[in-house]
């Protein structure tokens, strides 16, 4: 039995963090001691005590308990589960614990909307991606949201040294812990309980023994720990959030947040999404403001994918500091969002005759010509000529905004349209 199963919490003050939700007089914690159970949907990373409060619940519930698994539960596995609801095991109700429910389809999880509305089966579900975009909406309705987080290291070392104190009885071995080591692993797991038991467990197996007595070095927490700090999902939840907190930081002119996202992106061997959102980046959040930054970012994006990591990360931050402390602007971000809500809402369909690519007038038209003004003819290259069509004529998409390139610009043209 892995050690994370061994030291399983079995009552509500031994679990592990989620105060939050736990503590004394918080929600979660009222349901369950009261054993009225709603629909729940625990949503939360792995390894922070979803299941283990799960279990805990219907353990108390006084009713029958089914345990399904998303990523292997069929649809004839849910209609078992119904068919029991007629039987004298499930006449007090049914219990449905379903772990990762997100790996169950539509149909699947829509079998079982009957009976939980009527109240027949009490859905506890689990899942570690975002339920709002991963569980058919019916069953949201129908459920209440618990969002669990994860354990920060203060709240992961007493619990790490019960596992060093659980094995070190298992083995009959005197255990000796180098200062750091609890810590170490505390803050090397992401917040992620089985996986920072799971490290102790290897720990103690690989210690060398000599007289009967074991030494976990620092060392050799540091080597087994490795990078499982990281807790991502390139095709989760977790992904998008870290790209997003990149982003954030530097529109927020945070270079040293900005870095310490950028440094999670690649330690966990992602190099491409950064180096495509710092592009983004420079072009929506700097824009105007310094319109360098779009060349510079390039440059810097192409030599980061040229050397490969670990170096790529010198032209990387290179990027990142100089986005962070640029000036801001998201003005032609704005503009172009701005004209292409015109476009989808079918607007500015023609064309100002002027405009035209055409030579031939038909006979229909009343004015001949295309009557085309080149502005480099013209004093400053400019005239005022219609280029909108007729329907956007005087619309304005592009505001400039107030940093000082755009404002120089913005009196340069006042000054040239004006005529003065």
């Amino acid at each position: 039995m892995p050690l994370a199963d061994k030291i399983r919490p079995t009552s509500i003050d031994q679990v592990v963090g989620q105060t939050h939700l736990l503590g004394e007089g918080r929600p979660l914690r009222k349901i369950i001691t009261s054993n009225q159970i709603p629909n729940m949907i625990f949503y939360g990373p792995s390894g922070v005590g979803k299941t283990t409060v799960a279990r805990m619940i219907a353990e108390n519930a006084g009713k029958r308990l089914h345990k399904l698994n998303g990523t292997t539960a069929s649809l004839a596995d849910i209609k078992q589960v119904v068919e029991e609801l007629d039987t004298i095991m499930g006449q007090n109700g049914i219990i449905l614990y379903l772990d990762e429910i997100q790996y169950l389809n539509k149909k699947q999880q829509q079998s079982l909307l009957e009976y939980i509305e009527n109240g027949r089966i009490t859905l506890i579900a689990s899942t570690t991606e975002n339920p709002y975009f991963y569980i058919y909406n019916a069953i949201l309705s129908r459920s209440t949201v618990f969002e669990f987080k994860p354990i920060s290291p203060e709240e992961m070392e007493p619990a790490v040294m019960r596992g060093f104190h659980l094995l070190a009885e298992e083995q009959q071995v005197e255990l000796e812990l180098e200062p750091g080591v609890a810590e170490h692993i505390s803050r090397g797991c992401g917040g992620d309980v089985r996986k920072a038991l799971n490290t102790v467990e290897i720990c103690v197996l690989t210690a060398d023994l000599k007289d009967g007595k074991k030494t976990v070095s620092l060392e050799l927490a540091k080597e087994l720990t490795q990078k499982s700090a990281m807790r991502y999902d390139r095709a989760g939840d977790e992904h998008y959030d870290l790209l997003s907190a990149l982003q954030k930081s530097i529109r927020g002119s945070d270079e040293n947040a900005a870095l310490h996202y950028l440094a999670r992106l690649l330690e966990a061997g992602d190099l491409l999404s950064p180096c495509r959102r710092l592009l983004v980046v420079a072009s929506e959040d700097i824009g105007m403001a310094y319109p360098q930054a779009i060349a510079i970012v390039k440059a810097c994006v192409d030599a980061a994918v040229q050397l490969g990591l670990p170096e790529a990360r010198i032209p990387l931050a290179e990027a990142v500091v100089l986005l962070a402390t640029a000036p801001k602007s998201n003005s032609s971000y704005m503009g172009i969002n701005r004209a292409m809500a015109d476009v989808r809402a079918g607007k500015g369909g023609t064309f100002p005759r002027c405009l035209q690519n055409m030579h031939y007038d038909g006979e229909g038209n009343e004015i001949k010509g295309q009557n085309y003004h080149y502005p480099h003819d013209y004093p400053h290259h400019y005239l005022p000529q219609q280029y909108m069509p007729d329907d956007l004529v005087g619309t304005v998409y592009y505001e400039y905004g107030p940093n000082k390139t755009e404002q120089a610009a913005k009196q340069y043209w006042e000054h040239i349209k004006k005529g003065d």
